[in-house]
Parts: structure tokens; C-alpha cells; sequence
């Protein structure tokens, strides 16, 4: 098998080596041409993410096409090969298959179970078919690694617990509400965690989206990215009679929302329930607002034990589908092989109908004028006996036996068929 893999990430290299070697627009065009076109690589496809860096190759020789490939990507971003060296890993053969199947199914993430991976192999895949970079392993290596990827979701629950801060909370929101499109949600500061949370609220639907920053402009210019309105902070108690979800990340020193306070919001709610999650150390909301009925408050901590769990659990799931990878791995390691007796099946064919062939001009010569109907009777006869001839060594060479290599030999020999494989 010549399947090549070469490439970095985020567990091999710092953020400043992945992007030097990153290919987007432009370069990804230039570069997967240049990568086809060098020598030793008969298919090519690259894999170019914020997290990692891959080329994929079928090459002809696989110590000589790493050296070429090598060269290429330092020649073509301009860095020196020994800058690379404790960066860049190198598969070949099944471990190469068994790489690329376990990249796609997100084992291979810093998040393990994230979903964007298959979106990006698929897009990559679909750009080297576009260039007409791959061929008949690399087609086969890619669609196999998208089904596995399917397949690990299915049989698994590897994306099913939230592993961040931000998601864990969506997911508890989740939980009370169930629907969350109907929801409004209001943002109390501009923290990171708080604003990826938001960013996770619209991914669900959430539209009604209010912001409240102790520095109004910023608060402005964070609702206009979420299609929201910001209101001056001091302003926000007000907002909170219609909030659903609160999310607080101000910074403040001290609390910014009492117990006191969410008393009274909750009458003139008339006890709707309110889903209040602060992620801030210290925190900007009075622990003791989780007594009042219907309201349910969680801190970082709450969150980061979610997360835990979830990350436990994910390392389970995670080796189930390394076991359904092994399986993947080894059909496909069986399809390839399988390709070494294709031209001697072809051959064999050919030298069949070769055969079929000038027996029946012979015997149809000898028997003179006959209706066409009789002619297509003995022609019809002719095919049916070499297919049931032919069909016992074809389905033994499709076979996965260990003696194929001797199989082949035989077969050739028997049936008079050339080296080359050419009848």
C-alpha cells in the first residue's frame, strides 16, 4: 500500500508553525497542484484547518515521496526543513488509513467529538475533486473516512456531551426550556466564554438577543454581530422582566444582581421561569437568588462539573470508535489489496472472449448460411459457457486469501495470459 500522510497539529505544533504552513484561497489552489504535480505523488489532497495541517497522498514510493514532499513544503512556504522536523508526523500504509479515518470521526481534535471536522474533510475531499487531484485510492480512502465518521456518530455518543464551558451552558438552557427559538436571552458584559455562549444560543434559534455592557459602545458594536440591541447597563433590571436566559460575564468586582432585586423581577414576571448562568470569578450574581422559585442559577463551577463529566464520558465513547476505526481499517486494507488481482481478472477476460471469439468465426465459417436467429442461439451459447468457465478463478481471485500472489501466478499460467497482464 502507498498511501503517504504528512502533516501537523495542534498537539505537535504552536499556533505560529500551523500558520505558516496553512493553505487558504489562493495558496490552497497553487499549493494542491504543485503538491500533484511533484513526481513520486500520483493522488493528492489537502486538509488545511486552523488546528492542523495534512497532505494526503498515492505515491509511488513512499520513503522517496515523503523526502519530495518534504521539500515541497518547505520550498513552498518559504521554511527551512529543520524548522519542521519535530513538527511534522509521517503515516504510511494502514496507519496512514487508519490517521485519516480517525481525523474525520474527531478522535483526533482538541475537542474529541467536535463536528466541524467532517465538514472540513468533506470540503477538502470535495476541492481536490474539483482540481482532479485524486484517482481511484484517494476517492475510495476519502468517502470511506466520511462513512466512518457517520458511522462513529451513530453507533456512539462521542458528540452527545458538551465538553466547553459555553456549550454546557446552552445545553443546561436546553434541559429547562426544551425550545429555545421562542426564548429571549440577555447578555450582561462582553466576556469570551459569555460571548461564545451567545454565539451557541443563536446556533439554537435564539434571535431575541439583548446585550448590556458597562461600556455602552461595546455593547453596541457586540449587538450588532448578534442582529441584537444593546441598553446601557444600569438599565439592564429592567430588560430582566422579559429575559428568558441571562448570561453574566461583566468583570465586576462585586455582585451586580441581589437577591432583593430578582425578588421583585420575579413578581412582575409572575414567576416565569428565568435560566441565570454566571461564569464570572468573582461572581457578579447573588448565589442566593438560586432559593427563589423558578429561577435556576448555576456558576462556572456548576458548568465545569457538567464538563468534566462530560469529557469522562466522551473518552469512552471515544474508544468504541476506535475499535468500529479498526474494522473500517482493515475492509479497506481488504479492497486495496483486492486491486492487485484486477488486471489479471481483466486479462483473464479478455483472453476468454479472445478465444469465444475465434471458435465461433471458425464454427460459423464451417456451418454455412443459417438464419440470424440460429446465429444469435450459438453466439448466446458461446458467452454462457465461457462466463460459467470463467466465473470459479474470477470470484477466487476476488477473494481475500492469503495465496493470492500464488493464485495469480497459477491463473496465468493456465489460461496463457502474459505478464503485462494484456492477454
Amino acid at each position: 500500500m502507498n498511501i503517504v500522510v504528512i502533516g501537523l497539529n495542534h498537539k505537535t505544533a504552536e499556533v505560529e508553525v500551523r500558520e505558516k504552513l496553512a493553505f487558504h484561497g489562493p495558496k490552497l489552489e497553487e499549493g494542491l497542484e504543485r503538491f500533484r504535480a511533484i513526481p513520486s505523488v500520483n493522488e493528492a489532497v489537502i486538509l488545511s484547518t486552523c488546528n492542523r495541517v495534512e497532505m494526503y497522498a498515492k505515491v509511488k514510493d513512499p520513503a522517496g515521496a515523503t523526502e519530495e514532499i518534504k521539500d515541497f513544503i518547505s520550498e513552498f512556504h518559504g521554511i527551512r526543513r529543520d524548522y519542521l522536523k519535530d513538527s511534522l508526523y509521517i503515516y504510511n500504509g494502514s496507519a496512514a488509513v487508519r490517521h485519516v479515518f480517525s481525523v474525520a470521526s474527531s478522535l483526533d481534535s482538541m475537542v474529541v467529538g467536535e463536528p466541524q471536522i467532517l465538514g472540513q474533510v468533506k470540503d477538502a475531499f470535495e476541492f481536490a475533486l474539483s482540481k482532479k487531484t485524486t484517482g481511484v485510492i484517494l476517492n475510495k480512502l476519502m468517502k470511506k473516512a466520511i462513512s466512518v465518521a457517520k458511522r462513529v456518530r451513530t453507533e456512539t455518543k462521542i458528540a452527545e456531551n458538551a465538553v466547553s464551558i459555553s456549550y454546557a451552558a446552552v445545553e443546561l438552557a436546553r434541559k429547562i426550556f426544551t425550545e429555545l427559538s421562542s426564548k429571549s436571552f440577555i447578555l450582561l458584559g462582553a466576556g469570551e466564554m459569555a460571548e461564545l455562549a451567545a454565539r451557541y444560543l443563536m446556533n439554537n434559534g435564539v434571535s431575541d438577543i439583548v446585550v448590556a455592557n458597562r461600556t455602552y459602545e461595546r455593547g453596541c458594536e457586540l449587538a450588532r454581530e448578534f442582529s441584537g440591541r444593546a441598553v446601557r447597563f444600569e438599565d439592564f433590571q429592567d430588560e430582566l422582566l422579559h429575559s428568558d436566559i441571562v448570561i453574566c460575564s461583566t468583570g465586576a468586582p462585586d455582585y451586580v444582581l441581589f437577591r432583593s432585586d430578582m425578588q421583585n423581577i420575579m413578581k412582575r414576571r409572575k414567576n416565569r421561569p428565568v435560566f441565570i448562568i454566571d461564569i464570572t470569578v468573582p461572581r457578579n450574581i447573588d448565589p442566593g437568588i438560586a432559593g427563589i422559585d423558578n429561577v435556576y442559577l448555576y456558576t462556572v463551577d456548576d458548568l465545569r462539573g457538567v464538563v468534566n463529566t462530560n469529557v469522562d464520558e466522551r473518552q469512552k465513547e471515544a474508544a468504541k470508535a476506535g475499535r468500529i476505526i479498526e474494522d473500517e481499517v482493515e475492509t479497506f486494507l481488504k479492497w486495496e489489496k483486492s486491486l492487485e488481482t484486477v488486471p489479471t481478472i481483466i486479462a483473464l477476460r479478455n483472453r476468454a472472449e479472445e478465444i469465444k471469439n475465434r471458435e465461433l468465426e471458425r464454427i460459423l465459417n464451417k456451418l454455412g448460411n443459417m438464419s440470424e436467429k440460429d446465429r444469435e442461439a450459438i453466439e448466446y451459447l458461446a458467452s454462457a459457457i465461457v462466463n460459467k468457465l470463467i466465473h470459479p478463478p474470477t470470484v477466487a481471485l476476488k477473494e481475500d486469501v492469503e495465496d493470492r500472489d500464488i493464485l495469480v501466478a497459477t491463473i496465468k499460467r493456465l489460461y496463457g495470459i502474459n505478464g503485462d497482464d494484456n492477454g
